[in-house]
Formats: C-alpha cells, sequence, structure tokens
C-alpha cells in the first residue's frame, strides 16, 4: 500500500497485524522492505501491528521530494508515517542504515520511541567518549569498504557503468554473495532476484548511493544527525557473528551507546542479513523483549494487510 507521508510525498508500506503493538521495521542498504518478508507473519502472528516501509527513493516509495537523503529527512518521513496510522510510540527495529535511522529517532523523537532493537552493530559515534574509556578508533577495511569511496564519491559516473537492469541487479546482488557480509551460498538464485528487483531500475540505484554521498559528505544534510549521544532507550542488540563489516570492541561501545541495552548477543550461522537469514530467531527475540508491551496490549490485531 501507499500511504502519504506528507502531501505529494508517499512511502510504499507492508503491513500486517492492525491493532496489534506498534512494530516499525526499517531496512538499510542494499535492502527494501522485501528484506522482512520472513518476519512479518510470525510478527503479526505474535501480535505487533507490523509496518515495514520502503524508505524514500527505494523500493516502491515515493523519490525524495526536496532531494535529501539523509537521517533527519528519512525520519520526517517515518514520524509522518507514525501519524498518519495513529501511533503515538512504537517499538523500531533498525538493520544497517535502518539502524541509524532508529538511532536517530530514538535521539531526535525520544517520545515515540518505545524501545529499539538493532540487528547489526551500528550505534551512536561517542568518539571522544569511547576514547576516554580506553577504546582505540575502528580500523578502516578498505579491501571490504571500497564501494564507500565509489558510491559516496563517483555514484553518477557508477550508474552510468552499470547500464542495464542486469549490471545494476548484479551489482547489489554482490553484496550478498562475494562481499562476504554473509555466509557463502545464504542466498539462492530466487532470493537474489527477489531482493534485487527494484535496484533494475538506474534511479532507484542512484538514490540508494545517496546515504554514501552522506556518509563521504558531498551531499548536503537536511539537519545535523543526532548520533552524539547514547540512545536511552531500551534497546536489544543481536549481531550476525559471520560477517567482516564488523567494528572492533563492539561490546565495550555497546555498553556506552546503549545503557539500557540487552546485549549484544552474536548469532552464530548469521551473516548481515539477519531478518532473512535468521527469521526465527530475530521473531522469538523481538517478541521476547516486547513481552509486557504484548501482554497489556488490549486490542487483538487482524492479521489483514499488505506484505506485497
Amino acid at each position: 500500500m501507499q500511504i502519504a507521508v506528507r502531501q505529494g510525498h508517499r512511502l510504499a508500506v507492508r503491513r500486517l497485524g492492525h491493532g496489534g503493538v506498534p512494530l516499525l521495521l526499517i531496512h538499510g542498504f542494499p535492502c527494501t522492505s522485501r528484506i522482512w518478508s520472513h518476519t512479518l507473519v510470525p510478527l503479526a502472528e505474535a501480535g505487533f501491528d507490523v509496518v515495514a516501509p520502503d524508505l524514500r527513493g527505494y523500493g516502491d516509495s515515493d523519490f525524495a521530494p526536496d532531494d535529501f537523503y539523509d537521517l533527519n529527512a528519512f525520519n520526517a518521513d517515518l514520524i509522518g508515517l507514525f501519524n498518519d496510522l495513529g501511533w503515538e510510540r512504537a517499538v523500531v527495529a533498525g538493520h544497517d542504515l535502518g539502524a541509524m535511522i532508529a538511532n536517530d529517532m530514538a535521539n531526535r523523537c525520544p517520545d515515540r520511541v518505545d524501545r529499539l532493537v538493532i540487528l547489526d552493530d551500528s550505534m551512536p559515534d561517542l568518539a571522544e567518549t569511547f576514547a576516554a574509556a580506553g577504546i582505540p578508533p575502528s580500523r578502516p577495511k578498505p579491501a571490504v569498504y571500497d564501494y564507500h569511496r565509489l558510491q559516496g564519491k563517483h555514484a553518477d559516473s557508477l550508474v552510468a557503468q552499470l547500464d542495464t537492469p542486469d549490471q545494476r541487479k548484479r551489482y547489489i546482488g554482490e553484496f550478498y554473495g562475494h562481499r562476504l557480509w554473509c555466509p557463502p551460498d545464504a542466498f539462492d538464485e530466487d532470493d537474489l532476484a527477489f531482493l534485487t528487483e527494484p535496484y533494475g531500475d538506474a534511479a532507484r540505484l542512484r538514490a540508494a548511493f545517496a546515504d554514501y554521498e552522506v556518509v563521504m559528505r558531498t551531499r548536503p544534510l537536511s539537519a545535523p544527525e543526532m548520533l552524539d549521544r547514547p540512545v536511552q532507550q531500551p534497546a536489544l542488540v543481536l549481531i550476525g557473528a559471520d560477517q567482516v563489516t564488523l567494528g572492533d570492541h563492539i561490546e565495550e561501545r555497546c555498553a556506552i551507546a546503549f545503557p539500557e541495552a540487552v546485549g549484544p548477543f552474536w548469532v552464530k550461522d548469521c551473516g548481515h542479513f539477519m531478518p532473512w537469514e535468521q527469521p526465527r530467531t530475530v521473531t522469538r527475540a523481538i517478541r521476547s523483549f516486547c513481552a509486557d508491551l504484548l501482554a497489556t496490549n488490549s486490542r487483538t490485531p487482524r492479521l489483514t494487510g499488505s506484505v506485497g
């Protein structure tokens, strides 16, 4: 379904479990809301009102009307989505870029975020606080992160090189394969065809690169990021053990960035794409973390909606 989050600007949304405990699922790169496909039904059956939007510019959502693709812009859309749905507060789960959006939302709009579920090692950037605690800076991994430079500084030329739908989808498919974000053979050909299909469109691929331009400071921000302070809400942190994108000293950083954290818990036989690779673990963890909310929700969820 399409929901107008402001006049003339819509997000595509997958939703199940009307009347349940509000739960927002935020995807990252190189994903869309499709990455949550295996969790929507079981989370709705557990008692959640599950909403998984495509971020602006991604999937089937409208492109940014103001050309901003930063955390504030994403969250302006998502708070607009809350308002349309009639949600005062929600549990917010995020993966990859979605986890950073969730962290930003928790600090920017603390009264709208009940608690967080973080599905990787994303956390606020507290460099000075980490250093004061004796935690050394993370070491860059240039062989892994070459795409940061390409997508963040040479986005237009990269899209021009990927000049057919198949080439664009194959490029995105590499993140599920030889770039080692996940174990070998975690995704079969049908999985990749489904997950990469939206990126066959050159404009969609270009919009997804905008986040890396923000990271590389080649694209302006609509407002400063709210990642300069710890997140105070209760947070469940799950991390797939089998990936090479992880930073260093994660437990120590997590204890500072999420003072009310449960975890981090390391999920074996799982890489970066936990919602797809280990959906039962994700579902059970969220259900347990929110057991009190589920027990006190007086509304009976209806397992109807749009999952795309």
